[in-house]
């Protein structure tokens, strides 16, 4: 379930916005004040922060810059009852993602929460390839079977993310010497050859089949 953590001195608020995006399948986290909000986000690495900023003890403008310096990945949307636009500017600036004006409305706040953590596992999306039970992360550079993380160095890396972008293909060694080592054609090269040998041992080994005389196809089932 996708976490979301509240940060708002108001008790009320809190029970309101909890109640509203618990409605809407979320699992939301609360906390009164700015340094337990801090320590909780940490804690909890929530999908979503709603930070307000004016609160006592700790600001919000301090905890949403220590919360990304702690994490610049933080998906920060602010509240605030204030008409400073400058202080809209200066928290969207330091990374904030959204920046919500108090009084709002209950449906405008789950609107722009659903936007922003719908973005975002768009763009999670974007950023993978999956050919059957393996997922590579272009992001993380980390490769995933059945949901287990194994490690990939730099060439076996870009070699299987050329294969998986082209699953069923068959790929030239001269493509791939090209795609992953950057070489022009050198015929007395075997980088390929042994680089596929490594990545084999790591995936099941049938997953890519050789093409005598051309190169290798990535197999999607």
């Amino acid at each position: 379930m996708t976490k979301i953590l509240v940060i708002d001195d108001e008790p009320d608020l809190i029970r309101f916005v909890r109640r509203a995006l618990e409605a809407e399948g979320y699992q939301v986290l609360g906390s009164t004040d700015g340094l337990g909000g801090l320590r909780l986000a940490l804690e909890q690495a929530p999908a979503l922060i709603v930070l307000d900023l004016v609160m006592p003890g700790m600001h919000g403008e301090a905890v949403l810059s220590a919360l990304l310096a702690q994490d610049p990945g933080f998906r920060v949307l602010v509240l605030s009852a204030t008409a400073d636009i400058q202080l809209r500017i200066s928290c969207l600036e330091q990374g904030a993602v959204d920046f919500l004006a108090k009084p709002f409305a209950i449906r405008e706040l789950i609107a722009r929460v659903r936007g922003r953590l719908g973005e975002d596992v768009s763009n999670r999306r974007k950023n993978r390839l999956r050919v059957g039970d393996m997922v590579l992360d272009l992001e993380a550079r980390q490769l995933l079977i059945d949901g287990r993380p194994t490690a990939l160095p730099k060439r076996e890396f870009l070699l299987l993310r050329h294969l998986m972008r082209n699953p069923d293909v068959v790929c030239s060694r001269q493509e791939l010497l090209s795609e992953v080592w950057g070489y022009d054609f050198d015929p007395s090269t075997n980088v390929v050859d042994v680089c596929v040998g490594r990545l084999r041992s790591k995936i099941r080994p049938d997953l890519i089949v050789t093409v005598r005389n051309v190169g290798y196809q990535l197999q999607s089932a």
